[in-house]
C-alpha cells in the first residue's frame, strides 16, 4: 500500500491538470501559447517528481509533514490577506487605537476622529515640525501656543524669540513670542504656515491647539465623546 502512494499521488495531479485544460472546453488551453504550455509542462514534470521524490523520502513520516504544509499554507494564506486588505485592516487598526489611547488620530480621508481622556479633555497627538507634541484642544485660545519644550523639539530658534505679544494664561497675565510653523499634522491632515505662540519658560503646562489651526479646517465638531476634525478636499 505504501509503494502505491506516489503513483496515486501522481494519478492525482494528472487528473486535476487534465480537468483544468480540458474541463472547461479546452478554453485555457486555447489562451496559452506554445511557449507558455511547454515552460508550465516542464515546470508542472518538475513539481511532481520533486514531490514524489520527497512522499518516497519521507513516507514513514507522510501524516507529519502533510501536517506542517498544512500549517505553512495557512500562514502563507493569512499573509496573504493581510497584504491584499492592509489599508482596510489599517483603518481598523487605527478605530481601536483610538478607542483606548487617548489622543491616537484615527484617519479617514480628510476626516480624523479622536476620543475624549479620561479627565473630559480632548488630548491631541500632533506633530509640529515633524517633532511629536501632544496638545489640548482649546476652542478658547486664539492661536496654537507651544511650551518651551514642545518648541525645542520642533526645532524652532529659542534663543531669538522676542516675547511682544501679551496673553492671558490660568497663572495671569505674560508675554509670548509669536512664530510661524512649517507644519502641524494631526493624523492624514496637514496644515502648513501655521501662526503660533511660544510661552515663556514655566508659564504653560500644556500645548494648545487653538483656533490658528482650528480655522484652517472645513469642519470640527465635538460629537458625544468623539472629536472630529474635516479638512478642506
Amino acid at each position: 500500500m505504501r509503494n502505491s502512494l506516489p503513483w496515486v499521488v501522481l494519478l492525482a495531479i494528472l487528473f486535476a491538470l487534465a480537468f483544468v485544460f480540458f474541463g472547461q472546453d479546452g478554453e485555457l488551453l486555447e489562451r496559452l501559447t506554445s511557449y507558455d504550455f511547454s515552460s508550465m509542462t516542464i515546470n508542472v514534470v518538475i513539481a511532481v517528481v520533486v514531490g514524489v521524490a520527497m512522499i518516497v523520502m519521507f513516507r514513514e513520516q507522510f501524516s507529519q509533514a502533510l501536517k506542517a504544509a498544512a500549517l505553512w499554507l495557512a500562514i502563507a494564506l493569512a499573509l496573504l490577506v493581510g497584504y491584499t486588505y492592509r489599508m482596510e485592516l489599517r483603518t481598523v487598526a487605527d478605530r481601536v487605537m483610538a478607542e483606548v489611547v487617548p489622543g491616537w488620530a484615527s484617519s479617514k480621508g480628510q476626516t480624523v476622529e479622536i476620543a475624549r481622556s479620561r479627565g473630559g479633555d480632548f488630548s491631541v497627538r500632533a506633530q509640529v515640525n515633524g517633532a511629536r507634541v501632544s496638545m489640548m484642544l482649546d476652542s478658547g485660545a486664539s492661536t496654537v501656543v507651544l511650551t518651551q519644550e514642545a518648541a525645542k523639539a520642533a526645532g524652532l530658534p529659542l534663543e531669538v524669540l522676542q516675547y511682544t505679544t501679551s496673553v492671558e494664561t490660568a497663572n495671569g497675565r505674560t508675554r509670548a513670542a509669536p512664530v510661524t510653523l512649517d507644519r502641524l499634522t494631526i493624523g492624514n491632515i496637514v496644515e502648513r504656515s501655521v501662526p503660533a505662540l511660544i510661552a515663556q519658560p514655566g508659564q504653560l503646562k500644556s500645548n494648545l491647539l487653538g483656533m490658528t489651526f482650528l480655522n484652517r479646517l472645513e469642519s470640527w465638531e465635538v460629537r458625544g465623546d468623539k472629536l472630529l476634525l474635516r479638512a478642506y478636499p
